[in-house]
């Protein structure tokens, strides 16, 4: 029986090695792959007290093929984000819309035994995704989930459009460089000045700090037609809405357990504004993201960590702090010469 490296959450937050054992045969269309590196996501702080493999922004080799593979090889580079699996034949899913599936499998709620803090993974390649040339894994992994979530809020945005992105973190530095790159006028908000000028690199045309502004003092060039909202905390709607264009859209991307989303109800009406509740990437999007991002030269800003409980502690620690400077990678030491690490 094969086993392999993988780092659970424990109850005192402190990330563990543990081993998880696998069939030795794989079945149908799954991919046995090494992990090279993987992303530490926000959410990932949300499930570190718990018994089960974390990680879920992973990039790995394809080291062996199941019966049913049609597309991969041995030797590939792939990615997975948050969800690896889904019935194939609802509504939801024969629309392209499996992140809806009733039956889907996402971080957190199945597979606790495998994620991408590990040595090795076992997925479908059905939702493996081939990681463009001359991206490196480093890059590619936030991109799994934190681009794949910014880039899904964005599409069907027009060049024509303005585009607001409430901070510059994790989410809202992919943010900016996407909507950049479509075209948009992208306008930032951020607490202070402190990040206008790494904003402004990225790609925003407009930046506004919102420190110290109120009613009288907060303007924009232009009506914002898309919010993306990259904060935990709430904005202030009683500012914000009246910043907004007829008919435009927010997408609350954060997530906040435990805390409400209220916005003012008559703005909402009279300007026709929308709230857009938006999940992670369909396989669609996914692969399209991954195409753009190559094309256009989109990566996130990184800070490598080894991965080793040291390593993800440090990394976890810091991300918690709001001192990661944009996204922490974990990185593992790749050993060719073995088909497994215990």
């Amino acid at each position: 029986m094969p086993t392999f490296t993988v780092y659970k959450g424990r109850k005192d937050g402190y990330p563990i090695k543990s081993t998880t054992t696998k069939p030795d045969e794989l079945t149908g269309d799954k991919v046995l792959l090494k992990v090279t590196a993987s992303g530490l996501c926000g959410t990932d702080l949300h499930f570190k007290n718990e018994d089960m493999v974390l990680g879920h922004e992973g990039v790995g080799i394809v080291e062996a093929l199941g019966p049913e593979v049609k597309h991969l090889k041995v030797g590939d580079r792939v990615g997975w984000g948050y969800e690896t699996n889904s019935c194939g034949d609802c509504m939801e899913c024969i629309q392209g819309y499996e992140t809806f599936c009733p039956m889907r499998e996402m971080y957190s709620t199945a597979n606790l035994d495998q994620g991408s803090f590990a040595s090795h993974a076992i997925w479908r390649e059905a939702f493996l995704h081939p990681i463009p040339e001359g991206m490196s894994d480093e890059a590619a992994a936030p991109l799994q989930c934190g681009g794949a979530t910014t880039f899904t809020a964005l599409t069907g945005v027009k060049p024509t459009d303005t585009v607001g992105i409430m901070g510059v973190g994790g989410l809202g530095h992919l943010a900016i460089q996407f909507a950049s790159k479509m075209g948009c006028k992208v306008i930032v908000f951020s607490g202070s000045d402190s990040k206008k000028s790494q904003a402004l690199t990225l790609g925003a045309h407009e930046f506004v700090a919102m420190e110290g502004k109120d009613a009288s003092t907060l303007s924009v060039s232009q009506p914002i037609n898309r919010l993306i909202v990259t904060t935990s905390v709430q904005p202030n709607w009683e500012l914000m809405l009246p910043l907004m264009a007829f008919r435009s859209v927010i997408y609350p991307l954060s997530v906040s357990l435990g805390s409400t989303f209220e916005v003012p109800y008559m703005p909402l009406m009279f300007q026709g504004i929308a709230v857009q509740g938006s999940l992670v990437a369909t396989r669609t999007v996914h692969r399209l993201m991954l195409e753009f991002a190559a094309r256009h030269g989109i990566a996130p800003v990184v800070e490598t960590f080894p991965m080793s409980e040291e390593g993800i502690r440090a990394a976890m620690e810091k991300l918690e702090k709001g001192k990661v400077q944009f996204r922490a990678v974990l990185v593992n030491e790749l050993n060719f010469g073995r088909p497994y690490l215990i």
